[in-house]
């Protein structure tokens, strides 16, 4: 991979999760293509198409929970994408996934899988997300069959 692109694609999603720590919508949405597919697997909705589709879940993200920062632990990189390997620590003042968050911390690892657009913003976002870790960090309980 050129060296360049490696610096671009590691630019727009440093940005991405910063502003993503920051609860900032319009920041978020600035590194994404109008066109995006928003696809964070589990949740009810679906994946998400476009800019507008993602504000919505952005908007109710930021409500149930408080980023502080996103540290990414490690990259896999191709000619169009970018596989990140993160922790996100933060709190919970809302309701995130269905779970009562109280305020409470919690730090949980993600994987994002970005499919990159020739002009080096993000085209695809698909998200996996270590639900496990924050139903115990939030004291969630799974009804038996």
């Amino acid at each position: 991979m050129e060296p360049i692109l490696k610096e671009q694609f590691d630019r727009i999603i440093d940005r991405h999760f910063r502003f993503e720590a920051e609860d900032d919508v319009e920041g978020v949405l600035s590194t994404m293509v109008p066109e995006v597919e928003h696809d964070v697997v589990g949740s009810p909705t679906g994946p998400l198409h476009g800019t507008q589709e993602a504000r919505v879940f952005y908007d109710a993200l930021f409500a149930d929970l408080s980023g502080e920062k996103v540290t990414s632990l490690r990259r896999y990189y191709g000619p169009d994408f970018v596989v990140d390997e993160s922790v996100w620590e933060g709190t919970a003042p809302g309701t995130p996934f269905g779970i009562p968050g109280g305020g409470r911390r919690l730090s949980f690892r993600l994987l994002h899988v970005f499919d990159m657009a020739p002009d080096g913003l993000i085209r695809r976002e698909n998200v996996w997300i270590d639900l496990a870790s924050i139903m115990q960090q939030l004291d969630a309980t799974v009804a038996a069959p």
